[in-house]
């Protein structure tokens, strides 16, 4: 079978097309995501609460629906990590807000770790926040 050259040409020229111009599919990192504090401070006591934001770093959007299948509360930071506080989740006020119910039993610096999965990706988002309580 013959092919002529404008066949080739034509074929090649759709070859570079496809290489060159075809859209490229973007896949996210998890580690593209990160939680962020919206209030790095609170009062001691009970019932208090802690709103955080998930964010893609990349765009700097909120990520809502996400689910948080992991959360502790601890002062880890100041070097007690055995004082833990109970951590009830609460609906978020926004989309892409995530936010805590917790008493914090004393001043200082609590460590606030979640873990979430976001929609459509494929890992954890781990984060390691502190929070400082304030008499």
């Amino acid at each position: 079978m013959k092919t002529t050259s404008a066949a080739r040409a034509f074929a090649a020229a759709l070859l570079g097309l496809t290489i060159m111009g075809a859209p490229q599919l973007a896949f996210a990192n998890i580690k593209d995501y990160e939680f962020q504090l919206v209030e790095p401070s609170v009062q001691a006591g009970a019932d208090r609460i802690v709103t955080v934001r998930l964010v893609n770093k990349t765009t700097g959007k909120a990520v809502p629906d996400a689910v948080i299948f992991a959360s502790r509360l601890d002062m880890a930071p100041d070097g007690m990590q055995e004082m833990a506080t109970k951590v009830t989740a609460m609906p978020g006020t926004e989309p892409g807000t995530y936010r805590f119910k917790a008493t914090f039993g004393m001043a200082g610096r609590w460590q606030l770790s979640l873990g979430a999965k976001v929609q459509g990706e494929t890992g954890t988002v781990e984060s390691k926040l502190v929070v400082t309580a304030q008499k």
